[in-house]
């Protein structure tokens, strides 16, 4: 990539980060902050972590297709002045309903969508690929961050400093949004980063992505309902006080990181990734029924922790991939932009669904419940199909070639190796899946756009 892609990746990735930040900052800090408030209870300290979850999945696909409408940088700036609202709100709230307020208003600056396409626009299309990556990867950097910065950001300013400082975050966004990121030539839709409304109905009827969208609902419901009695069980079982959990967390999230990569790998190159998913699936549920009875137990606690985050970032990072495996190479965009959705509706049904458990059967009966809901996951995984390992590539075409756009498609399609073609006149690109092993790299190269 040139600087100027380099640069419109790393800005997008930093705005792409700011949302996340503001769901995982409080994660490992809100149980406990929230326990200091007059009206609070458990189901309420829950819902504020999880509505921020529900008004990202509601406006998410919405401002997407309205950025297609409007333009990328006006919906994201807008997204991310009503995130730095939301933040505003939460800071000065004193009391848990202000706090679901403000948490729910930072939600509805839901730019996910919109900054992925604006990549698209900006991205020529031989790095567009490797872009989304980086941006998707942001994710994964974020909630490291976001778990580590949250308890120390609270000990120095109180909980409230972590709004603020989220607004800060929101503001540096606009900031590279207006004066980093320039201007796309065009506005177009992109099957490959883009929710596109004539796709939804095929993406809702593959059954493979819509048990994968049921997959990562609940992973991070699991997750979600974990961190409403985790931090509790650091402080009163291990002695830990909130600004000392960083010596939890950063030992687990590293080695869990580590301990993880070579199962990514194997299931990638090795093509194991169902067989190592379902594995994966199990070490959730031991890890949930062990903390559930051994929490009061420091090496139990602690392995049960590490086990859940091995399989955690294990199925965070083949999730995506698999989607994308068992999308149609014109529904790409789609099937991902439902997928994250999904997502943000498991944030909000683990803090609510968690918050009604652990109030009624405490951390145990939260612990059960997520080794419950996981093992129908498993469940719903012993059903996945095996998936293709074809690769995605994006070719820009000869112009000249779309005199005949159906001539066009068949010879692509006859290209040793194509598995898949998808044609987009607009941008004149092909969208392909294709096996490495036999593709004929000579054929397809013919019908490449001349150089300049």
């Amino acid at each position: 990539m040139n600087s100027l892609e380099w640069r419109v990746t790393a800005s997008l990735a930093a705005i792409y980060a700011v949302r996340m930040l503001g769901l995982f900052m409080i994660l490992p800090v809100f149980a406990l902050y929230a326990e200091t408030l007059p009206d609070s209870t458990p189901w309420l300290a829950g819902l504020a972590i999880g509505i921020y979850g529900l008004s990202q999945a509601l406006f998410q696909i919405p401002l997407g297709i309205l950025s297609d409408k409007i333009g990328r940088k006006p919906v994201i700036i807008g997204g991310l002045l009503v995130f730095a609202i939301g933040s505003v709100v939460a800071a000065l709230s004193h009391t848990m309903w202000m706090i679901v307020v403000g948490r729910a208003i930072q939600g509805m600056g839901a730019v996910a969508a919109p900054t992925m396409a604006l990549a698209a626009d900006l991205i020529r299309e031989e790095n567009r690929i490797r872009t989304m990556g980086i941006i998707g990867l942001t994710i994964g950097i974020s909630f490291m961050l976001g778990m580590m910065l949250g308890p120390v950001i609270s000990q120095l300013g109180g909980v409230p400093s972590i709004f603020w400082f989220t607004m800060l975050l929101a503001f540096i966004g606009i900031a590279l949004v207006i004066f980093a990121i320039p201007t796309p030539a065009r506005t177009l839709q992109h099957n490959d980063a883009g929710i596109i409304k004539g796709y939804l109905g095929k993406a809702l009827a593959n059954i493979a992505l819509l048990r994968m969208n049921v997959g990562v609902f609940i992973l991070h419901l699991v997750m979600t309902a974990n961190f409403l009695v985790l931090p509790s069980i650091f402080e009163n079982e291990l002695g830990l006080p909130s600004a000392e959990h960083w010596k939890v967390y950063l030992p687990v999230f590293l080695g869990s990181f580590l301990l993880s990569i070579p199962l990514i790998i194997i299931a990638e190159k090795q093509h194991k990734i169902r067989p190592l998913l379902l594995g994966c699936t199990v070490a959730l549920i031991v890890a949930e029924l062990v903390m559930g009875w051994g929490y009061t137990h420091t090496v139990w606690l602690l392995v049960a922790f590490l086990l859940f985050f091995i399989g955690f970032n294990f199925l965070e990072a083949v999730q995506p991939s698999l989607v994308v495996k068992y999308s149609a190479v014109n529904t790409k965009g789609t099937a991902m932009g439902l997928f994250s959705t999904s997502q943000f509706l498991g944030i909000f049904a683990g803090g609510s669904l968690g918050g009604m458990v652990n109030h009624t059967w405490g951390a145990t009966g939260v612990f059960i419940f997520s080794a419950l809901i996981t093992l129908v996951w498993l469940l719903v995984a012993l059903q996945l199909p095996a998936p293709t390992f074809y690769t995605s590539k994006i070719l820009k075409l000869d112009p000249l070639l779309f005199s005949d756009k159906q001539r066009l498609y068949d010879e692509l399609t006859a290209v040793a190796g194509v598995k898949e073609v998808a044609i987009s006149a607009d941008e004149c690109i092909a969208y392909l899946k294709y096996d490495k092993a036999t593709l004929d790299e000579a054929a397809l190269d013919a019908f490449s756009a001349p150089s300049a």
